[in-house]
């Protein structure tokens, strides 16, 4: 008597992916910036989602089973992000310990006759090339290549000034218009000797490093903290008289309900007695004094930098009648559609930012 035996084949597990996954593969596919790595793991996803074997997704896509069991069991723990290398691949770094010192520590003390160390002259100080010292430097966040400007206002009632600006921003008074004014003073109409290579594919924009002065002028600017619009004047000077006019500007072009809250400097010519009497005869407007070395408390000069950054820097002018006219342009169309710049760190924070930089400045004067 024959015994008749049936096979069965066990069923193929299916990998699960979900919608927003399947998405994120077909498109790590389809994408051309991603690497040939990527795009194979994702292929054998792919593929096992189907339902086919890892026998057929092997064959289908040239790789050996192993691997195809390797993604999809990286796949199954982790999600798409199991793709990624793992960290902690490759020979770990053997630098000795006081190479590493002198390196990162070493950094902060620059060598003899120089401002400042560079990647290649620690290099050479430390013995190891210049890519271990860019490494180094760079897991450490060390920029020895950098600088930041900072000052430290001096104001004896630096607190009494620094709320009252603030408190403009933070909490803006009811029918009021609050106004960040100031003078962008020694703007230079500088022609260049020679027209600049426009910007194209392939290579920036080209400018000679040499130009012809045709003189300054002075830009008078009152930004409109409530919806960023610019009230503007240009003059050759920058006095109390030309002032003066800009304050009368000012008046004029605002409405007649509403105070007016001007944020300004220290500057004399906001000081002058001529000024402080026309502002006795015109009592709805309100000036706030900055505290004395503290010009990024008056949003009006974050305007100053995109205008230099947008029109003046990059711009050839053969007059300052055609300076004039760039900026005005420029003026004209940002007030068709403002830009407002918003105060959002709190009083607070910015008090024990500045308390920080001075004990900082405090312990490096007992250093020296």
């Amino acid at each position: 008597m024959c015994d008749t035996r049936i096979h069965m084949s066990r069923p193929i597990e299916v990998l699960e992916v979900d919608a927003v996954q399947k998405a994120e593969l077909e498109r790590i596919v389809r994408a051309p910036t991603s690497s040939q790595r990527m795009v194979l793991r994702a292929q054998i996803v792919l593929a096992r989602s189907q339902g086919l074997s890892h026998e057929e997704t092997a064959r289908t896509i040239g790789v050996q089973r192993t691997v195809v069991s390797k993604w999809n069991r990286r796949f199954a723990c982790q999600g798409i992000a199991g793709l990624s290398e793992a960290s902690g691949r490759g020979r770990r770094s053997e630098i000795p310990e006081s190479v590493r010192n002198k390196v990162i520590v070493g950094c902060v003390q620059p060598p003899p006759g120089r401002s400042r160390w560079t990647v290649r002259t620690m290099a050479q100080q430390a013995g190891v090339s210049s890519a271990t010292v860019q490494r180094l430097w760079q897991a450490n966040d060390i920029k020895p290549h950098l600088t930041r400007t900072f000052k430290l206002s001096n104001d004896i009632h630096f607190e009494e000034k620094f709320w009252d600006v603030i408190g403009l921003y933070l909490d803006p008074p009811d029918r009021a218009l609050v106004l960040c004014c100031d003078e962008k003073s020694q703007c230079q109409a500088l022609e260049r000797t020679q027209p600049g290579l426009p910007l194209g594919c392939g290579h920036i924009n080209t400018r000679t490093h040499d130009y012809i002065r045709h003189g300054t002028l002075t830009l008078f600017a009152a930004l409109n903290y409530l919806d960023g619009k610019i009230i503007s004047r240009t003059a050759k000077k920058h006095t109390h008289r030309q002032w003066l006019v800009f304050l009368k500007q000012i008046e004029t072009e605002t409405p007649t309900g509403l105070c007016l809250h001007l944020i300004v400097d220290n500057y004399a010519t906001h000081k002058h007695p001529r000024v402080k009497a026309w502002l006795a005869r015109h009592p709805r407007i309100h000036v706030h004094f900055t505290p004395t070395s503290s010009s990024w408390m008056n949003l009006v000069e974050r305007f100053f930098r995109d205008l230099t950054e947008d029109v003046v820097r990059q711009g050839s002018f053969g007059s300052t009648v055609q300076l004039s006219n760039a900026i005005g342009a420029y003026l004209a169309d940002r007030n068709l559609s403002p830009k407002r710049y918003v105060w959002r760190k709190s009083g607070q924070e910015i008090l024990a930012s500045i308390q920080r930089a001075r004990q900082a400045l405090t312990r490096e004067q007992a250093a020296i």
